[in-house]
């Protein structure tokens, strides 16, 4: 996409003096009205386990919003109307995590809990952000070796060494620079958000309310702040910290502090006495886990094990992966601990969970790197500052090995086309944040960031529980009847407040 600025039409006033004074008088500017709403036409949805009342569309987005009647994308956009219209308020835009997360599948997944928690009071409605899912894509045609979870992370090798996570990033960015086109330059939150608008516009809505979680809660965050006055109700679900240079940046590097964080959680579970009955205690005193997972990586990065997945081994960063997905939700704990036995076993074969096993698909590798560099500008890849930094945050972080403060592709990208937006208090006060004391991926630390930047806009609830994403499947009670109650009567939490398991 390219901004263009904005240029001052000079009109020359000629003229002449003759026997009588002549008045010249400019023709008012003729402003350039502005494009229809465009029409959706509904259809049933027909990607796996959409409920029967889920409806699908396809929403026309310019390429480029400085030349709105230029090249259209498409948006896949999604609804589940309201089964109780006499109780109808408005409508709740669920906008999903990432980048790269589809807002029409977790429709699919959260629509029961939404209907069952919001008792008809909204419209349902999602989209799939440009590059997601049924909208349209773009592809980095990346070989499969730098597709899978562990190189787009930028893991470091054995003790720190960071020489192929420079080759690897430069390789990416180049690839990206040379096969994205246009279409991927425009994956952006900025673009993000002015799609959601022209969605809100395509509905006939003067306002939504919203549900955003992880990154989810930027976009949100960005749309409150350029359209306030298109906001009703509005919940930002583990938020990240929002300073605007250091956006997606600063993100990764808060993994750091969040896995600190969450493996308390991890190493209390792995050595309660139930663990005996299931098979899966690791150690006597939750103080031994870090340590035996610690050094099991360390001797995984010497000898990988071979897995069930022929071509596929189980490496020092693959255990370091799966632990960052474990620390997600308590759910995931025993998979991983079934993991670390089987990789502490001469005799097993370990079992890859499956997001490790395979590449990821170009387009959605592609999404992955494409808005956190497009977003705003990293500092250049200088190895020695690089390599300093890896080194530190190992040291004080082992469970993450250097990995959120490594270097990415965005330092060989193209220079930004816009700033990030700037978070600010002036606005409504009508957000309701809801965050964990105990978030692997979106820290408190960093959440309160996003607080302070609100200001009186904001309340925010601290639920006492480990986990990422909150309202209606990680939390717990008090934290889902905070947000129900807002969302169903306006009500907030007169003040910031806590809640307890």
């Amino acid at each position: 996409m390219t901004t263009y600025p904005h240029k001052a039409l000079l009109l020359a006033l000629a003229t002449a003096t003759v026997a009588a004074s002549l008045t010249v008088t400019a023709a008012p500017a003729v402003a350039r009205p502005a494009p229809a709403a465009p029409q959706l036409d509904w259809h049933r949805c027909t990607h796996p386990d959409a409920p029967a009342a889920q409806e699908c569309a396809e929403l026309p987005v310019p390429l480029d919003y400085d030349d709105p009647d230029g090249r259209q994308l498409t948006v896949a956009v999604s609804r589940i109307r309201s089964d109780r219209p006499e109780a109808r308020r408005g409508t709740l835009v669920v906008i999903p995590g990432g980048p790269g997360g589809s807002g029409v599948q977790r429709l699919t997944q959260k629509a029961d809990a939404l209907r069952r928690e919001l008792a008809g009071a909204y419209d349902l409605v999602a989209f799939d952000p440009r590059g997601v899912g049924a909208s349209t894509t773009a592809s980095c045609d990346l070989g499969p070796e730098d597709r899978y979870l562990t190189s787009l992370r930028s893991w470091p090798g054995p003790n720190g060494e960071i020489t192929e996570n420079i080759a690897r990033s430069r390789r990416i960015a180049e690839a990206c620079a040379r096969s994205g086109g246009p279409e991927l330059r425009s994956f952006t939150t900025a673009n993000q958000v002015r799609d959601m608008d022209r969605f809100r516009e395509a509905l006939g809505e003067r306002k939504l309310s919203a549900w955003g979680t992880s990154y989810g809660t930027y976009v949100g965050a960005v749309y409150a702040q350029k359209y306030p006055r298109h906001t009703d109700r509005w919940v930002l679900d583990s938020s990240g910290d929002p300073d605007p240079k250091r956006v997606a940046r600063g993100w990764l590097a808060n993994m750091s502090q969040g896995a600190a964080d969450r493996f308390p959680d991890f190493a209390a579970w792995a050595t309660h006495p139930d663990r005996d009955r299931d098979g899966l205690r690791l150690a006597v005193a939750a103080q031994e886990v870090e340590p035996l997972v610690v050094s099991l990586a360390a001797r995984l990065d010497r000898e990988p094990r071979t897995t069930t997945t022929p071509g596929v081994p189980l490496t020092g960063n693959g255990l370091r992966q799966a632990l960052q997905n474990a620390f997600y939700a308590d759910a995931a704990f025993a998979p991983f601990a079934r993991l670390v036995q089987a990789a502490q076993d001469p005799a097993g074969t370990p079992v890859l969970p499956k997001e490790l096993a395979a590449p990821i698909r170009n387009e959605d590798a592609a999404l992955m790197v494409s808005v956190i560099c497009n977003d705003v500008a990293w500092p250049d890849a200088s190895v020695g500052a690089y390599r300093r930094a890896v080194d530190a945050d190992r040291a004080r972080y082992p469970l993450t090995a250097g990995m959120p403060v490594n270097v990415l592709p965005c330092s060989f990208w193209q220079t930004p086309v816009q700033k990030p937006t700037r978070i600010t208090d002036d606005g409504p006060s009508n957000i309701l944040m809801l965050q964990s004391r105990r978030d692997p991926a979106t820290p408190l630390s960093g959440g309160l960031k996003m607080r302070e930047a609100l200001g009186d806009r904001a309340r925010l609830v601290t639920v006492e529980q480990g986990g990422h994403g909150l309202y209606l499947g990680n939390g717990n009670a008090c934290g889902d009847r905070a947000v129900t109650e807002f969302l169903t009567s306006g009500r907030r939490p007169a003040r910031d407040t806590d809640c307890a398991n």
